[in-house]
């Protein structure tokens, strides 16, 4: 397999399907055991049954799309799923030809052609691929040819013209030059009957990203890390372990596309900026709540917040609870503020204040309650608290995903872009943060016990 020579792979003496189901029924841990044993022609044969035991994501989907979006998280296999895929394209069309585009030309020599899921890599028993490396060009044994562009020089998309492309990691070409070369290679896929994309990323923010996502004949697929179970379980434990809810794990192990909202109040840059891996001592803790209008898909947002000896404030929990009936969230409500100590449960009571009151006497008769009432909107609430992080002066201990979305989503002059129909938890983050830091200010901190 050099540089510019040509690979050939020897024969071997085929796997049969009753080998391969013995292995599909081990753990991922035995079965990497057992094809390590394998000598190499069994290992190469077995490998070359791919589509048997590839996961659904990676397989072609069916239907009529231009382009196949493979939108997931690192290992997940997504680099595998475009060099078979393309491979296979080159077997069923014998001359055809081929764009294979990258952020860089090394990006797309070091990872599409000759990397360890490569075109060379996947090429069967008997196949000859020959890769010329200063012409730029791979051509496969069907006499199907590969060209490597690069999408940080698009100029060089205008003119040829395509059968197919795979296009490798769209999130790293940049919207600069990036959205240049991929209009360019749209129009470059005018041969044969039926010229389509593969596109395998993982998601970056950006236009080009979003362009894609959003094209009508595009089918994507979504996957994460750990829907692979051939990965080693050590990694994936370690890697969800330190990053499972940031932004970075979002994105790079469950293929989020993590993005920001125009004009709101909190980034995804500050809630990274603030997490911490753990509290100092805390002089006092506060739990706000936002009480849902009905039980039919509204969350109570339920928040426990805590000041600590620094004077910083700190983000404990989010147990914010959906669908439930009252006497449930008020339960959950009693519980937050059981494990955390709370001197202050802050609930708003626009929403039937005696209902409020009630309903958490019931749940726990000496819940130390106050009940407020939003006279400002949500934009004008939240401003003072968002300023609060901006100064530096709130951590949240730990990753909380589904609240930082929401805080995420809110908007200055009111508006709202995040998930569900309203901000439950966010709303409930800023009642127990105003209670906590910008309100009542010099009270002796006093802890139930």
């Amino acid at each position: 397999m050099s540089g510019s020579g040509e690979r050939r792979a020897g024969k071997a003496k085929p796997a049969g399907p009753d080998v391969i189901e013995r292995l599909l029924a081990l753990s991922p841990e035995d079965r990497a055991k057992a094809i390590r044993s394998l000598k190499w022609p069994e290992a190469r044969e077995l490998d070359e049954r791919w589509w048997a035991w590839a996961l659904p994501g990676q397989r072609e989907p069916g239907g009529e799309w231009r382009i196949w979006l493979i939108r997931a998280g690192r290992g997940f296999g997504k680099t595998r799923a475009g060099a078979e895929w393309l491979s296979e394209m080159a077997r069923s069309t014998p001359g055809a030809k081929i764009a294979l585009v990258g952020a860089t030309i090394e990006d797309v020599r070091r990872v599409m052609i000759e990397g360890s899921s490569g075109l060379i890599e996947v090429a069967r028993i008997g196949e000859t691929v020959t890769w010329k490396p200063s012409r730029g060009e791979l051509r496969f044994h069907s006499g199907a040819r590969a060209f490597v562009y690069s999408a940080t020089a698009p100029e060089k998309l205008r003119g040829p013209q395509h059968h197919f492309a795979w296009c490798d990691e769209l999130g790293k070409w940049g919207d600069q030059h990036g959205i240049q070369a991929w209009d360019n290679l749209m129009l470059t896929l005018r041969v044969g009957d039926r010229p389509r994309t593969v596109v395998t990323t993982t998601p970056r923010p950006g236009k080009l990203m979003r362009k894609v996502m959003a094209m009508p004949d595009c089918h994507e697929t979504r996957g994460q890390t750990r829907d692979n179970p051939h990965l080693p379980r050590s990694f994936v434990e370690a890697m969800f372990g330190d990053y499972a809810g940031t932004r970075l794990g979002r994105q790079e192990l469950d293929g989020e596309m993590i993005d920001d909202v125009e004009g709101a109040l909190w980034t995804r840059a500050m809630l990274e900026g603030c997490r911490v891996a753990a509290a100092p001592e805390l002089v006092r803790v506060v739990v706000g709540v936002d009480p849902p209008a009905s039980a039919r898909g509204d969350a109570c947002g339920i928040v426990a917040v805590g000041l600590g000896r620094d004077e910083r404030g700190y983000v404990i929990e989010d147990a914010s609870v959906r669908g439930a009936s009252p006497e449930r969230w008020a339960r959950a409500v009693a519980a937050c503020a059981m494990r955390h100590g709370a001197d202050r449960v802050v609930a708003e009571k626009n929403q039937g204040g005696d209902m409020v009151r009630s309903v958490l006497a019931a749940a726990d008769a000496a819940l130390p309650l106050r009940l407020v009432h939003a006279s400002k909107g949500k934009d004008a609430r939240a401003e003072p608290v968002a300023a609060l992080y901006e100064g530096g002066r709130v951590g949240h201990v730990g990753a909380f995903p589904e609240l930082e979305d929401e805080l995420c989503g809110l908007q200055a002059g009111g508006g709202y872009q995040g998930p569900g129909r309203s901000p439950d938890r966010a709303d409930a983050l800023v009642w127990a943060l105003t209670e906590l830091m910008l309100g009542h200010k010099g009270r002796a901190a006093v802890r139930r016990v």
